[in-house]
């Protein structure tokens, strides 16, 4: 294990308490004493803890660093299979994927959509691409850190998963903050509009199948939407203008809409949106 953080120390300590033999190695010295106690085996180099199995687990800080920290040891890393679950772009895990390949190494990509705490739940969800073999292999292992999925061969797909869940959650999360910054503009406590707004937004989630479906069908005319010309945000901007809110996230949403009405798109559906995000290649 590569990396005693937080993450990486919830999933080493996973890895003992399931009784797996452990060598745990940080580049800040003393980091791993939990771990030790714990019955890990601590190495002083990252050569060293990689000769010492045959899977090496990397869980460090952002893509730069893993490059940095397995370059100079590639030799031993030669013939072994590496789990990288440092957060990366899929861009990034195309690339480490490649650098693996280069170097006779088997790549799975992780993306893990868990805090610390979760690790070695069900609740804990994470994400893999790219080795087959190498998933197929260690499944068992990757099992006792939580729900494992295999996201397919493209090593850059387990990342792409990841962040676009967590493009929703923290584009949701905006909203909510935006919201209480309208009603506490007049006194209304946080804790309240939270009250109130919670049980609405859960059920709108259950929105996300129909216009599933409708992305999915191409046919944005498929009765039972609202339409884009009703969904015009603009008074909600107005409304938070005139209450001296920021309301640049609802802005960029309203201008999503805008340009979808400009374009004569305005009966149909507002899942129509999609068509101003989506990738034209």
């Amino acid at each position: 294990m590569l990396g005693a953080g937080a993450m990486g120390t919830a999933l080493a300590t996973r890895l003992l308490r399931a009784g797996h033999p452990v060598t745990v190695w940080n580049r800040t010295p003393g980091r791993s004493a939990a771990l030790v106690d714990a019955g890990a085996a601590e190495a002083a180099t990252v050569a060293e803890a990689v000769t010492h199995h045959d899977l090496v687990v990397a869980c460090l800080f952002r893509f730069p660093s893993v490059l940095e920290t397995l370059d100079p040891v590639v030799a031993q890393l030669r013939g072994r299979t590496l789990v990288n679950l440092t957060t990366t772009t899929p861009g990034e895990a195309r690339e480490l994927a490649s650098w693996a390949e280069a170097h006779d190494v088997e790549y799975l990509d992780g993306a893990v959509l868990a805090v610390p705490e979760m690790i070695g739940s069900r609740e804990a969800q994470i994400f893999y691409s790219g080795s087959r073999a190498a998933y197929g292999a260690h499944e068992g292992l990757l099992a006792t850190w939580g729900t494992s999925t295999f996201e397919g061969t493209d090593a850059g797909m387990a990342s792409l998963v990841d962040l676009a869940m967590l493009s929703a959650m923290y584009q949701m999360f905006a909203g909510f903050f935006h919201g209480a910054a309208m009603v506490g503009s007049e006194g209304m406590p946080a804790a309240e509009f939270a009250a109130r707004t919670s049980p609405f937004i859960s059920a709108m989630a259950g929105a996300f199948a129909h216009y599933a479906q409708v992305i999915d069908g191409g046919d944005y005319t498929v009765p039972g939407q609202q339409s884009l010309e009703f969904s015009d945000l603009s008074h909600i901007v107005r409304a938070s203008d005139e209450q001296g809110v920021n309301a640049s996230t609802l802005a960029a949403v309203q201008a999503l809409v805008a340009r979808q009405v400009a374009a004569g798109h305005g009966k149909e559906g507002l899942a129509r949106v999609y068509e101003s995000l989506r990738p034209r290649w």
